[in-house]
Order: structure tokens, then C-alpha cells, then sequence
């Protein structure tokens, strides 16, 4: 047994304490502007500077919902992020499947070829995505307008690939997707084959073994993939700019834009509410993937 000298234990509590000294500066560092947010959205003047505030309110919550368009922009976002990444995770577990279960010779040069997509800045592709949707949007338009008249601009706010739900979620689904396949395909390659055999030996079809087999075991590497699409897409602020531009279906990135831009003065008491409150789905996005990640980085199905 090693005898520890007490200079070798001074010498670790030392190398401890300034490791802990570090941590905790910047951990205080990383979290003063989440606290400054949270006490000037509750702050009846609030300011640029971090202060206590002298009068607790919730009134700038409340103007975000009644004197702004704070609803409707949460309600756009989480419609399309939610979409697009339930779009994402039928995609990746559908394409990480079959990706994993086949031998072929160009199986890898399709991974690396999808994942140059995720690799190529948003920036680059933009004009040439935003030049094909609207070649798309226009088609969509003239079989839509001998049909529904007027009505045409209603229907294309849902189905539109340009100012329209349906194109902002292909787009944001498009730049997620690709990191969801490798996770996928990554976890269903740890996934043992024996399962889906012995379903198979009991007479169970391809439907029942899909809802009773892959789906129960994928759901850590769905819920891992779901949470990264997620993460991603609500943090987009490009693609919303570019492809959005009625007031009606802007997004709350958008309207935390808006806030700040104010012609007269920064309201900070509206731009922190408005901040604290899209801070708050992806927290909770987190709070209900957690367990399925500790699951998923840990090794995956055991047994």
C-alpha cells in the first residue's frame, strides 16, 4: 500500500481548491445574464445595468401577451419547431434503421455526403434553397388560385413555401436532419439483432414489431435526436428572417428582434420577458430528454 507524503496531500488540496475557485468563477460568470434576465423581466424599471429591483411586478409579462404579439409569436415557434422536429425523429429513426440494417458498399460515403450538409454554413445555402422553394411556392400558387380565389392566401400561410408554415418547417427539418441520422444509425448499431429475431419467431409482422420492438428500445436515440433537432431549430434566427416575413407568422427570435429595434428607446423590461420566456421551452425540452440521454450516452440497451 502507497504511503501519501503530506506535501503530495498538500499539493492536491491546493490543485483541488484552485480547480473548484475556477469552476466557480466561471460558472458565475456563465450565469449572471441568466439572472440579470430573470430579475429585470420581474423589474418595473428595469435597466441595462443588474440591479435589485425596487418594484416586483409581472407587468411586462403580461404586455408581452396583451399590448405585443408575444402569443402568437410563441405559438408560431413551438408549432414549427415542434413539427419540424417530430418530422426530424420519424425521419432519422426510419433512415438510422435501414442505414444500420444494410450492407452495402456506399453506405458510408452517404453518411459523410448527408453530414456535409449539416457541415456547410446556413449562409451558403440560402439563396439557392430560398430560389428553389419559390419556384415551388409559385407553382403551389397557380394550381391553388383557379380553386379557392381569394381564399388562396389563407390556405398557403399553412402550405406556402415561402411566408408559410409548411416551407420554414421543410428548411429547419432539412439542416437537422442529417446529425439525427448519425445519432440513429449509431444507436440502433448498438442495438442487438435478437430482439427483432425472436419477434420474428413468434409470428409477429413487420407493423407489430416496429410498434412493439424498435420503438420502445429507440426512444433514448429518438428522444437524443428529437432534443438536438429541437435545441437547433429554436435557436434559428436566419431562416425565420429569410423565409418569413408576414407579422402574422413570425417567430419569438423574431419578436425578441423587434423589441430590441424600437425606434424611441430598448424597452428592457419587455425585452427580458420576452427572453426569459424563450428560454423556457428549451429547458423544459431538456428536463423531459435528460433521462433518455443518461440512457443513451451510457451504453445504450443493456441486456
Amino acid at each position: 500500500m502507497a504511503v501519501v507524503s503530506p506535501s503530495e496531500t498538500a499539493n492536491k488540496g491546493r490543485s483541488d481548491l484552485i480547480a473548484y475557485a475556477t469552476l466557480s468563477l466561471i460558472s458565475i460568470f456563465c450565469a449572471v445574464p441568466f439572472f440579470w434576465v430573470l430579475l429585470a423581466s420581474l423589474d418595473g424599471n428595469a435597466q441595462l445595468f443588474l440591479h435589485w429591483p425596487e418594484q416586483w411586478t409581472f407587468a411586462n409579462y403580461v404586455r408581452v401577451f396583451t399590448k405585443e404579439d408575444g402569443a402568437k409569436w410563441l405559438f408560431n415557434s413551438l408549432f414549427v419547431v415542434a413539427s419540424a422536429t417530430l418530422l426530424v425523429m420519424v425521419l432519422s429513426g426510419l433512415g438510422g434503421y435501414a442505414l444500420s440494417r444494410t450492407r452495402a458498399w456506399w453506405k458510408l460515403p452517404f453518411l459523410y455526403a448527408i453530414l456535409l450538409i449539416r457541415v456547410l454554413p446556413p449562409t451558403a445555402l440560402v439563396v439557392p434553397l430560398y430560389k428553389f422553394l419559390l419556384t415551388l411556392n409559385n407553382a403551389e400558387a397557380a394550381v391553388l388560385r383557379p380553386i379557392f380565389g381569394s381564399y388562396t392566401r389563407d390556405i398557403m400561410r399553412w402550405t406556402g413555401f415561402i411566408d408559410g408554415y409548411l416551407g420554414l418547417i421543410l428548411v429547419l427539418a432539412t439542416m437537422q436532419l442529417p446529425l439525427a441520422l448519425w445519432i440513429m444509425k449509431t444507436f440502433f448499431d448498438g442495438l442487438p439483432r435478437d430482439y427483432e429475431e425472436a419477434a420474428l419467431m413468434d409470428g409477429a409482422t413487420l407493423i407489430q414489431r416496429i410498434r412493439r420492438v424498435l420503438i420502445p428500445l429507440a426512444l433514448p436515440g429518438l428522444a437524443a435526436a428529437g432534443l438536438f433537432a429541437f435545441m437547433s431549430a429554436w435557436g434559428d434566427f436566419l431562416l425565420p428572417l429569410i423565409f418569413l416575413s408576414s407579422p402574422e407568422l413570425q417567430t419569438l427570435p423574431l419578436g425578441l428582434f423587434r423589441a430590441f429595434l424600437r425606434i424611441n428607446e430598448i424597452d428592457y423590461g419587455l425585452l427580458t420577458a420576452l427572453a426569459f420566456i424563450y428560454l423556457l421551452p428549451a429547458v423544459v425540452a431538456f428536463g423531459f430528454a435528460r433521462r433518455f440521454l443518461v440512457q443513451t450516452f451510457s451504453g445504450g440497451v443493456k441486456g
